[in-house]
Parts: structure tokens; sequence; C-alpha cells
């Protein structure tokens, strides 16, 4: 009986630390930051988001549901601007404004993976890249004139990511946000052609092209449980 115990461990200890074993680590989280270039679309531009191209640096962190499924909260801080001067469009006494200003945002979104997303396990059919979706909801806070304001947003977009190891993702995202108030590019635009809109009308947006890199954390479960 002693020896068969110890056959027993020796064999429990090899299959553990094979290719099969290591193959079904799963982390719950991940963590990283990314940096890339933000665009504007309002009352100061209406035609080309990168006119006027800014600066995003993220943060984020995600709570990974399963291959398919993440939660992902993240804060950026940008910089946007815009020039009515650079439109075609004239303004009433031919008034033109400019604007730059540097946001806050936090924000809460769902992802959704086209493949199962991941390294391992064969017959989850995990592959190391994976297209995906998002949309979520924000809260921008910035600064125009000396005059701060705040407004909740509505981030939606589209990206790619890609496993070089296990643990590491390098992810490319390019989100729009629908900003529910139209004092994004400054109080002097809000209503620059003297026609009422809505609170959900307004003409605000910006955007986000972020290249991000993270790292998950976190095992999901530490012992193997293969099946075939």
């Amino acid at each position: 009986m002693r020896k068969l115990f110890i056959l027993c461990l020796i064999l429990f200890s090899a299959l553990c630390t094979s290719p099969l074993c290591r193959a079904q680590e799963d982390y719950r989280f991940d963590i990283g930051g990314g940096v890339g270039m933000t665009g504007y679309l309002g009352d100061a531009n209406t035609a080309n988001i990168y006119q006027n191209p800014g600066w995003d640096v993220e943060l984020l962190f995600r709570y990974i549901l399963n291959p398919r499924f993440n939660f992902k909260t993240n804060f950026y801080v940008g910089g946007i601007s815009g020039d009515s001067s650079q439109m075609t469009n004239v303004f009433p006494g031919g008034n033109n404004f400019k604007f730059s200003t540097t946001f806050y945002e936090l924000g809460e979104l769902v992802e959704f993976h086209f493949f199962n997303y991941g390294m391992g396990e064969s017959y989850r059919k995990l592959k190391r890249w994976s297209p995906y979706i998002t949309a979520g909801l924000g809260m921008t806070l910035w600064s125009v004139d000396k005059k701060t304001f705040a407004g909740f947003n509505i981030p939606l977009g589209f990206g790619v990511k890609f496993k070089p190891s296990r643990r590491l993702n390098l992810g490319l995202e390019f989100l729009m946000k629908k900003v529910f108030s139209d004092r994004l590019d400054g109080e002097n635009l809000k209503d620059p052609l003297m026609i009422k809109s809505s609170f959900a009308k307004n003409t605000d947006w910006y955007s986000t092209l972020t290249l991000s890199i993270s790292y998950e954390f976190s095992k999901r479960c530490a012992v193997c449980h293969y099946k075939e």
C-alpha cells in the first residue's frame, strides 16, 4: 500500500505539471492600461472626426466571466479640441469658435467576443485572438473657458484582442461616445444656430482609439478537471 501510495503521488505530480493540466489554468481578472488618440464631433466640427486629433490614456480592469463575455471598468484621461473656422458651415454673424479641453471619464462596459477567446483547452475551441463588440455607460467631466461640466455618455464600439502568452492580452479598441450634454465644446457652442433641441438630441460626440496591454490574475481553478 505504501508503494502504491507513492506511485500515485508521482503520477499525480506528473499529471498536474503536464501541458494538459496547465491548459486548465483560468483567470478571473484582468488589469492594464493603454494609450491612444481621440476625436471630436460637434458644433465646432461636423464632418471629420480626426480634424484635430487628441490623445488619451486609459486604465482598465476586467472581470472575465467566460471566454465570450467580459465586464470592463475603465478610466480615461484625454484631450479633445475643435475649431469652427475649419468648417464650411457659417454661424450667424460670421462668428467662429474654438475650444480645447482635458476630459476625465469613468465607464462600465460589456464586451462580447466573436470567438472563444483564450489559450489552452482544445475542447473549448479557444482562440488566441478575437474581434469583439462593446457597449456600456459612462460619466465624463471636463472644463472649457474655466467652466466645469459633467455628463453621462453612452460608449459604443468594437475592437480586437490577441494573446501573446496565457496571461497577457494586447488590444486595439475604437469607441464612439454620445455625451448627454451640449456643452462638450463649451457654453458658446451650446446653441450656435439658435435652434432649440431636446436634451437627447445634442450634437456632441467624442471618440477614443486605444492600444492597450493587460495582465490576467487570480486563478479561477487551480485543479485539473479535464474531461473528454
